[in-house]
């Protein structure tokens, strides 16, 4: 069964954005699951913008009482694929009972090639195993869709698959239809972005942007029906442009967010 959560990168203004104006509040790990209580969804996903790494050992023991308390499971996730940072990184998956470690392969500093993903990940294989946690590796701008799958069947494990995010690969000249063909039977975690194409005003070129789930380009019902048998946690994302304050757009992005979760609980009820 699909359950619907709240990915951290669907509040990413309301947490704060490195490099621009940070909000007067900005959320924390706790603020997350307050909002998806709120708007009634039982699973969040923490990923490299609030990093649970980065709680102190009591604050972490609060945040998994807190999640248990409002029956709100958990999902973790971090960027890198060190294979010291991916053990502790296992280790706060079981942690936090999380079933994955969703995880982005670059870092600023690493750029592993394929050959070099491969070996890191079977470096873990035999800890993934052990702890019954799936690695969840995302599409994300440098890989195409066919290398990464290439990837995947090359460590050749049901303990790692994909995390799908519907719009990072247009950074790879790829659209929705090419990453889920490639990728589909791969998916042990999906992120639900919404976009829209359109052409600038002076039709010299186009921009990709955000919206609320159901108002853009992605074809809602047609992914999950092309995903359909396979096991997976679906995570609101939004990718929204800045507005004129940061007050503004952390509103706008909350709003954005609820209109997800109206339109998506149309398509996901768990």
């Amino acid at each position: 069964m699909t359950r619907l959560g709240l990915g951290s990168y669907g509040v990413a203004w309301n947490i704060g954005v490195p490099g621009y104006e940070q909000p007067s509040t900005p959320m924390d790990a706790f603020g997350l699951l307050r909002v998806a209580d709120e708007l009634g969804l039982r699973l969040v996903q923490y990923a490299d913008n609030l990093p649970l790494d980065a709680l102190s050992s009591e604050e972490q023991a609060q945040l998994r009482d807190e999640a248990q308390a409002r029956k709100i499971s958990i999902e973790v996730g971090t960027r890198g694929i060190q294979t010291d940072h991916l053990h502790r990184w296992i280790e706060l998956a079981v942690y936090f009972g999380s079933p994955i470690l969703r995880v982005v392969v670059d870092t600023k500093a690493h750029h592993p090639d394929p050959d070099e993903v491969v070996a890191l990940v079977r470096a873990v294989l035999p800890a993934l195993h052990q702890a019954d946690v799936r690695l969840a590796i995302e599409n994300h701008d440098r890989f195409k869709a066919r290398t990464l799958a290439g990837i995947i069947e090359a460590v050749n494990d049901p303990h790692v698959g994909i995390c799908l995010d519907t719009v990072n690969s247009f950074g790879a000249l790829e659209g929705p239809d090419v990453v889920v063909a490639a990728l589909g039977r791969h998916v042990v975690n999906l992120h639900v972005k919404e976009f829209t194409v359109r052409r600038v005003p002076h039709n010299m070129g186009f921009e990709v942007t955000g919206c609320p789930a159901g108002q853009g380009m992605l074809d809602v019902p047609w992914l999950l029906a092309a995903l359909r048998g396979k096991s997976f946690n679906a995570i609101i994302e939004t990718w929204l442009a800045p507005d004129a304050s940061m007050s503004a757009t952390a509103a706008t992005e909350l709003a954005w967010v609820r209109q997800s979760v109206a339109y998506l609980r149309t398509l996901i009820t768990d």
